[in-house]
This record gives C-alpha cells, sequence and structure tokens, in this order.
C-alpha cells in the first residue's frame, strides 16, 4: 500500500513545486500616439489597412491569381512550414522529458563458471552452467521540483512560436515581392510603349528632315540630330526589354515556375489604388508585426533558459524502477516466486565544477540581454518602417502630381518647337532637346506612379498585413 501511495505523492510534489528563474513579463516600450507622417489632422482610429485580405489590396484580378499562385507554391514558403514543423517536433522532443519514460525490457543469460579458475572448494563434477529469463518494465523519470525541465520545455515552446511567426514574415515577404515585382512589369510596358512612340515619331521627323535635307532646306546637322532621338528610343526599348524579361525570371521564381512569360491585367495607369490607407493605432503594431512577435518569442525562450541554467544549483532528483520476473525456467517467468521489483532514487548535487554551473547562468543572462536589446530594435524599426512608408507615399503622390503638369508643359514646348521650326524661327536642335525632354519626363512620370503603388505595399507590409 506504501508502494502503491509513492506516484501520486511524487505527482502531488511536483505539482505543487516551483520554478527557479524569472518569470516572463513583456518589457515595457515607449510606442508614440501617433505615427510620424500622418497627418496632424488625421483622428486616430483602430482601422488600417493591415487588416486588409492582400487579394482586396488592390482589387486586380490578374494580380490576385499571381498572389494565390505564389502562396501555394513559392519554395520560401515551403521552407519556412517545414521549420515550423521541425520546430514543433523539437518541443514535443524536450517536452517529453517531463513524463516518465517506462521500457519493455526481456533478456536470456545463458554462462557457464570455470571449476578451476576463481572459485575455491568447488567439488568435483559440480554443473557450474546456468541459465535465466527475466521479463519486466522499467521506469525512469527525472523529479523537476526546480522547474529545470518545465523552464526548457517553455524555451522550446517559445522557439516553437517564433518559427511560426518567421513563416508568418515570408508569407508578408512574399505578397510584397509578387505585388512589387507586378508593378515593375506594368511600369516597364509603359515604358516600352513611350519609347515605341518617341521612335515612331523620331522616324518620321527623320523622314521629314532628310526629305528637306534633300531639297537644300535642311542641313546635315539636322539629319544627324533626327537620328540621334531615334536611336536613343531604340536603345531604350533593348534595355527596357532586358529589364522586362528579368524582372518576369524573378516573379516566375516567385510563384515557384520555371521563367515564364507573365500575364498582364490592366495597365499602370488604369491600375486601381484603395481609397484611402489608414495605418492604424500605434500600438496595435506590436501585436500584427511577425518580426516583432518572433523577437519576443525569442526573449521568453532566454528568460526560460535562465530558469533552467541556475536550477542546476539544486540536486538534480531521479527516479528509477523495474518490475517483473526472473526464473531459469521460461514456464515460471510469470509464477509468485519468479516476481522482482528494485526502487531506486538517486540524488546528484554538484559540489565543485570550477565554475561551470555559474558561468553557464551567466551566459543566459547575457543572451537575455541581447534578445532584450533586439526585441526594443525590432519595434523601432517596425515605427521606421511605417513612418518611412507613411512620408513615402504622401511625397510620392505629390511629385507624381508635379509631374504630371511637367508633361504637360513639355507636350506644348514639343508643339511649339516644331512650329517655330517649320517656321524657320528655330533650327532643329530646340525640336531635338524638347522631344528628349518630353520623353525622359514621359518616362519618369511612368516611375513615379509605380512608386505611388509600391509605396502602398510597403505600408502594408510595415504594418503587417498579409500573413493573418
Amino acid at each position: 500500500m506504501t508502494r502503491i501511495a509513492v506516484v501520486p505523492l511524487l505527482g502531488a510534489l511536483l505539482l505543487t513545486s516551483c520554478a527557479v528563474g524569472p518569470n516572463y513579463k513583456r518589457p515595457q516600450v515607449p510606442v508614440p500616439p501617433q505615427f510620424k507622417g500622418e497627418p496632424a489632422s488625421a483622428a486616430p482610429t483602430s482601422a488600417s489597412i493591415a487588416g486588409m485580405r492582400p487579394f482586396d489590396l488592390f482589387h486586380d484580378d490578374t494580380l490576385t491569381a499571381l498572389l494565390k499562385t505564389a502562396l501555394a507554391n513559392n519554395n520560401d514558403l515551403a521552407i519556412a512550414a517545414e521549420r515550423v514543423l521541425e520546430a514543433r517536433a523539437q518541443y514535443g522532443i524536450t517536452r517529453s522529458v517531463l513524463f516518465p519514460s517506462v521500457d519493455a525490457t526481456g533478456q536470456f543469460v545463458a554462462a557457464r563458471s570455470s571449476s578451476v579458475g576463481s572459485y575455491t572448494f568447488v567439488p568435483a563434477g559440480l554443473d557450474l552452467a546456468s541459465s535465466y529469463t527475466q521479463a519486466g518494465f522499467s521506469l525512469s523519470w527525472e523529479l523537476d521540483l526546480w522547474g529545470r525541465l518545465r523552464r526548457l520545455t517553455e524555451s522550446g515552446r517559445a522557439e516553437y512560436l517564433a518559427s511560426e511567426e518567421a513563416r508568418h514574415g515570408v508569407v508578408d515577404t512574399v505578397i510584397a515581392d509578387v505585388t512589387t515585382n507586378y508593378l515593375n512589369l506594368l511600369e516597364l510596358d509603359r515604358e516600352i510603349e513611350i519609347a515605341k512612340q518617341t521612335r515612331d515619331t523620331a522616324k518620321n521627323n527623320l523622314k521629314l528632315i532628310q526629305a528637306r535635307h534633300e531639297r537644300g532646306a535642311a542641313t546635315g546637322l539636322d539629319v544627324r540630330q533626327a537620328q540621334e532621338l531615334l536611336y536613343t528610343a531604340t536603345a531604350q526599348i533593348a534595355a527596357t526589354e532586358r529589364a522586362l524579361g528579368e524582372t518576369e525570371n524573378a516573379l516566375s521564381l516567385l510563384l515557384g515556375q520555371n521563367p515564364t512569360a507573365i500575364a498582364r491585367g490592366v495597365s499602370l495607369s488604369n491600375f486601381p489604388e484603395p481609397a484611402a490607407i489608414p495605418a492604424g493605432l500605434p500600438s496595435t503594431l506590436l501585436e500584427r508585426r511577425p518580426d516583432i512577435r518572433q523577437a519576443e518569442d525569442a526573449l521568453i525562450s532566454a528568460n526560460a533558459q535562465i530558469g533552467a541554467a541556475k536550477a542546476l544549483y539544486f540536486p538534480q532528483i531521479s527516479l528509477t524502477s523495474f518490475v517483473g520476473g526472473q526464473s531459469r525456467s521460461l514456464s515460471s517467468l510469470f509464477t509468485g516466486p519468479a516476481r522482482q521489483w528494485a526502487l531506486a532514487p538517486n540524488a546528484d548535487l554538484a559540489i565543485f565544477n570550477a565554475g561551470r554551473i555559474r558561468n553557464n547562468v551567466r551566459l543566459t543572462e547575457a543572451t537575455r540581454r541581447e534578445m532584450l536589446a533586439n526585441y526594443r530594435k525590432a519595434v523601432q524599426n517596425a515605427f521606421r518602417e511605417v513612418s518611412d512608408s507613411l512620408i513615402g507615399h504622401d511625397k510620392n503622390v505629390q511629385q507624381r502630381k508635379q509631374q504630371e503638369l511637367l508633361v504637360q508643359a513639355l507636350e506644348d514646348a514639343d508643339r511649339l518647337s516644331k512650329l517655330r521650326y517649320k517656321g524657320g524661327i528655330d533650327s532643329y536642335l530646340q525640336v531635338l532637346d524638347a522631344e528628349r525632354n518630353l520623353f525622359q519626363g514621359q518616362l519618369t512620370l511612368a516611375r513615379l506612379r509605380r512608386d505611388e503603388l509600391v509605396s502602398v505595399v510597403e505600408l502594408y507590409r510595415a504594418l503587417g498585413g498579409g500573413w493573418q
């Protein structure tokens, strides 16, 4: 009866025992009342663009299909998912040591001792050969009185959760990279369109000037200047087509495919943009950003390791036991006289180890301080990225509007320079300058339109949108 009560008694003792080491408390970090870059007149609101699904960010069917393909086939996501499974399995291994380990054992032993060896006074003719069979169950269990195993389990769980947050971060990155590369494709399509329009205009101008040159109304310099714009446009087409092919290849890799042509939807000029891009409350950023959550899980793991290290100052108590039977005859193995049991509690207390335990505690404490600094850095970096994205979007919108006005002015200047050239007032150099400036102005406008849309994607990623 006493032996039967041992296991419940030990269980109650473990439940009431404490775990040494510090319990985790989330560190206090300063949170601004408003994101830098938001309009000062903006009223605080919990609504955030990060709460939108990635497919609803731009409402483009082609982009939605690409995002779904990437989320299903991207190799980086597959790698991150397997790392989560690895961490979960490792956590299961670590947690298993909290419980007793029970094994079934069995063995057969046959031996014969020497009659002229170490044994003395052995009667002649005595049979010194023997054999027996033993079978039973063995139990081993480390009693976690000081919480060492519980702290290790706490650390393992935090590492598992950190791997899951890392996977969420990969999801964010894939969504942002696919969307950005797709917008780059649309912008490059627009650049090729502008370059081809300029090339066709330059060809027509060259034909006109060559005809005027044959009649003596234009100089050879006018012909060369007309060729200059033509070759500038054709060179731009080749360079843009190279960049377009490389961007398609990069996007194919994100989709988990071999290099292939990428379908397009609406043009860059007609690409839909969110009507509003609220950033939300700064305090919610700590819960939305996967990198912040990952950094906090790493801090939790490091904090738990301190307790596991400090527990080694106390005795490690383990329990081993065996229940079974032993018999020379196999038929008698499970009879009453053959039964046997053994109970062997064991305690191990370090007396001298040249400071190994002390230095291990110092190591874990230093690691915790490092993870704390890393957590604070992750929080500050998140606020910086949100601020950069808000400022970038606002200034990109302003710059794009001014560039549109500039392109309108350049179009008028091009039209007027051609009229003055045909009227004989100016040389063709003025026409060339006007068309070259218009060409570059149109290219810059296309890039600014892309940058404006990309800044929305960057804000969405910076706010931790997408992985939910």
